[in-house]
């Protein structure tokens, strides 16, 4: 009955508060559910359950979940109805785990705060005047409102990590290629990845060593060294903790504050090294970033043209994916020659390889997540502003490394996230590190 009862429970959180929050876009009808659940109760009673078997499941709408709509929280796409599932759909499914919805989002995953959503803003569990984050905001905010178990978000330069930080939940973005994006609608398939949002590290431990491994749908992915869950209760040892040099960086004192005292208690207490570190052109990583997305956005969605699939994206989608589209066309005129995009892939290499640098002699970089706390939804922010709450969060998906949010307190009731940087295929270290802050608390 494990199953059947998490599923009442968390079905009835839903009907009572997502109305105000606006998490889930979407959810299987109820006795479709139930019947599946009961499947699972009796996989479970029989000893013969998945990994997943009792965990009810929330899916970003910009993946494919068959017969649910994979809208992107556009109108473009609003009628659009998933044909398969995604490999990470299908492997969640094959360890029994239940998948209810999809969720919220910025639309086409174009946004920093939740607000762009075509079916209205998501909303913060936590202070409802307040953004979620994103553009991940449904599934950090189904975490946060206590609507399911896990989810999954897809993560370009931050989207899993910045609600994460606001949401006050676990937020992991794998190296990239670890992860099949198979049946993800992308928006920069040269950074893109799909990845879990939970309440505690281990539980989004348990979903990643599930989802993650090679796929012949997608030629990027590639096979690496499992995760062991149990390893991750160990603390580990002779750790050198590097601490990002942000004092020329605008960042809110009370967030800098907090992340030195969580890195001193745990330093002390686990007698691990610190030492500053610094990433020579971490200035030059929105720069990078936005000319890679505008144009990848662009060139991705050439097949929204009102014939194939969906409406013309052009004439239904809302502002900030239209500025994004539009600056990818003008970066891709001919005249150009496309030197805007490969400087920027240049830039990209750079930074990639001074992570690479860095980590010859440091285990983990650690900074903010967001470098101020969220702002009011419907709070008129500049375009600049808004792209400068990826600061930390750009430079890791420039460099493919994998990277996690973890709560670490609250500022004013808020909560705030610290990120946790560590080199690629290294996701084993970084959650041992990460269980090893949640352990302080």
């Amino acid at each position: 009955m494990k199953t059947q009862q998490n599923l009442k429970k968390y079905l009835a959180e839903i009907k009572k508060n997502n109305k105000k929050i606006n998490a889930f876009l979407e959810l299987f009808p109820e006795k479709e559910l139930f019947e599946k659940a009961k499947q699972i109760d009796e996989k479970i009673k029989k000893g013969n359950a998945g990994k997943l078997a009792g965990k009810i499941i929330g899916i970003k709408a910009n993946i494919n979940v068959k017969n649910l709509h994979a809208s992107c929280a556009s109108k473009t796409l609003e009628n659009y109805k998933a044909p398969y599932n995604a490999t990470v759909v299908e492997k969640i499914l094959q360890e029994d785990g239940l998948i209810i919805g999809t969720l919220n989002m910025d639309e086409f995953a174009s946004g920093s705060s939740g607000e762009t959503s075509a079916f209205g803003p998501c909303k913060n569990p936590k202070n409802l005047e307040l953004i979620p984050g994103g553009s991940s905001s449904g599934p950090a905010a189904a975490i946060a409102a206590n609507f399911c178990d896990l989810t999954l978000g897809s993560d370009t330069g931050g989207s899993i990590r910045n609600p994460a930080s606001h949401c006050g939940v676990i937020g992991i973005k794998p190296t990239y290629s670890l992860v099949s994006r198979y049946g993800l609608i992308d928006l920069a398939m040269s950074t893109d990845t799909i990845g879990p949002l939970s309440r505690s590290v281990s539980d989004a431990a348990l979903v990643l060593e599930i989802i993650s491994g090679k796929d012949s749908k997608d030629a990027i992915t590639q096979n690496s060294k499992k995760i062991n869950l149990k390893e991750i209760e160990n603390i580990p040892k002779d750790i050198k903790v590097g601490i990002l040099d942000i004092e020329n960086l605008k960042v809110n004192p009370e967030i800098k504050k907090l992340i030195y005292q969580k890195i001193k208690i745990a330093s002390e207490k686990y007698n691990w090294k610190t030492k500053q570190v610094k990433i020579p052109n971490l200035d030059l990583a929105i720069e990078t970033y936005y000319p890679i997305v505008y144009v990848e956005a662009f060139s991705g969605t050439r097949k929204l043209d009102g014939r194939r699939f969906g409406q013309r994206i052009e004439e239904t989608c809302g502002p900030e994916f239209l500025r994004r589209i539009l600056g990818g066309r003008e970066i891709s005129k001919s005249e150009h020659s496309g030197r805007y995009y490969y400087n920027a892939l240049k830039a990209k290499k750079l930074i990639e390889k001074e992570f690479e640098n860095v980590f010859k002699g440091v285990d983990c970089i650690i900074c903010p997540t967001v470098p101020e706390l969220p702002h009011k939804i419907g709070e008129n922010i500049s375009v600049e502003k808004m792209y400068a709450y990826d600061i930390f969060t750009v430079p890791s998906s420039l460099a493919g490394n994998c990277a996690v949010s973890i709560p670490i307190g609250k500022i004013s009731k808020i909560p705030v996230g610290m990120q946790i940087i560590c080199d690629k295929f290294q996701e084993q270290k970084m959650l041992q590190i990460a269980r090893s802050f949640e352990k302080l608390e």
